[in-house]
């Protein structure tokens, strides 16, 4: 007779999943993708390695399911932000807004979600998640388009235009140092007025902008 999983089973292989998807999470804010190993992992969660590959047969589905567990979290969060009531100006600056300031409170993590290097898999759950943070950004610029609070513009591209800022200004290579509070909030307010103003603009006279279908 084939054996079958009882409930209580499947309940307890879930929470070991659980929380090898956290422990992930707790070793890479402190350690990154590249400093993480599945030992790491398996320590943190208190199971055995061989109980992780159980689960993830590969490091890099394993880094790549925890990153879009987290990044799933961190689209809700802004998305609920930016589907407020209020002008669309207020809604981008709030949405903005949270995910810098959430990105500064986790600066190693995000670097890590965001843009440190590491394996395919991980590359590809990244890149889904950009996009679903552009979706959000690019949702608000075309309502504050349509409402006449924005000039006429490429939403797409604006939303792209966004993100880059978010990410470059706040966790990239070249984004300034923040070690303390009054200058955390200062470069947060500065990428907000900064994104605020690239879509709030006028057009510059010599392009012509023309509204993405796609």
């Amino acid at each position: 007779m084939a054996y079958r999983r009882t409930e209580r089973v499947e309940e307890q292989l879930q929470d070991k999943r659980d929380r090898i998807l956290q422990a992930v999470r707790q070793v890479v804010s402190e350690v990154g993708f590249r400093g993480a190993q599945v030992a790491m992992v398996a320590e943190a969660a208190g199971v055995a390695t061989g109980t992780v590959y159980r689960h993830f047969p590969s490091k890099g589905e394993l880094f790549a399911k925890a990153l879009a567990l987290n990044a799933q979290h961190e689209v809700d969060v802004v998305a609920a932000v930016a589907a407020c009531e209020g002008s669309a100006a207020s809604r981008l600056s709030d949405a903005v807004r949270v995910f810098a300031r959430r990105a500064v409170q986790a600066r190693r993590l995000a670097w890590a979600m965001i843009a440190e290097p590491a394996e395919a898999e991980v590359d590809a759950a990244r890149l889904v998640y950009r996009r679903a943070f552009a979706d959000v950004f690019e949702k608000v610029i075309r309502d504050g388009t349509a409402a006449g609070e924005f000039p006429a513009q490429n939403a797409a591209a604006s939303a792209a235009c966004v993100i880059g800022a978010l990410n470059e200004g706040l966790i990239g290579p070249l984004a300034p140092e923040a070690p303390d509070l009054s200058n955390t909030r200062a470069l947060i307010e500065s990428i907000t007025a900064f994104c605020l103003q690239a879509v709030s603009a006028k057009p510059y006279p010599s392009l012509r902008l023309v509204e993405s279908t796609s």
